[in-house]
């Protein structure tokens, strides 16, 4: 049993910025980590995951303002959140899994995801 703890998000403005963190209960090393999101009447989405040699990927809508990185030492997830845009509006959630394939594509490895340890869940509003 993996527990997932996420910092306070937070509300900016458009072109803002914001770092999510997310801290678990054991060492992360070994795990795939990443973060989805969820908006009011929408299915939850990824948004990034990093596997266990630290390669990353993210969702089309948010590469190249996105950063998803992890601190084993600390066992702490982050995503920094760069030119924030209103439609990146919702609730977001760090997820951990034992692995994650991600030579398997993108979809795969999020609903590998999907099946591991959830944090809380963490408000993130950016007005316009």
């Amino acid at each position: 049993q993996v527990q997932l703890v996420e910092s306070v998000g937070g509300s900016v403005q458009t072109g803002g910025s914001l770092k999510l963190s997310c801290t678990a209960s054991t060492y992360t090393g070994p795990y795939c980590m990443g973060w989805f999101r969820q908006s009011p009447g929408k299915e939850r989405e990824g948004v990034a995951l990093i596997v266990s040699d630290g390669s990353t990927s993210y969702a089309d809508s948010v590469k190249g303002r996105f950063t998803i990185s992890k601190d084993n030492n600390k066992n702490t997830l982050f995503l920094q959140m760069d030119s924030l845009k209103p439609e990146d509006t919702a609730m977001y959630y760090c997820a951990a899994a034992i692995k994650c394939h991600l030579d398997y594509g993108l979809i795969t490895s999020f609903q590998e995801l999907k099946t591991g340890w959830w944090g809380q869940g963490t408000q993130v509003t950016v007005s316009s």
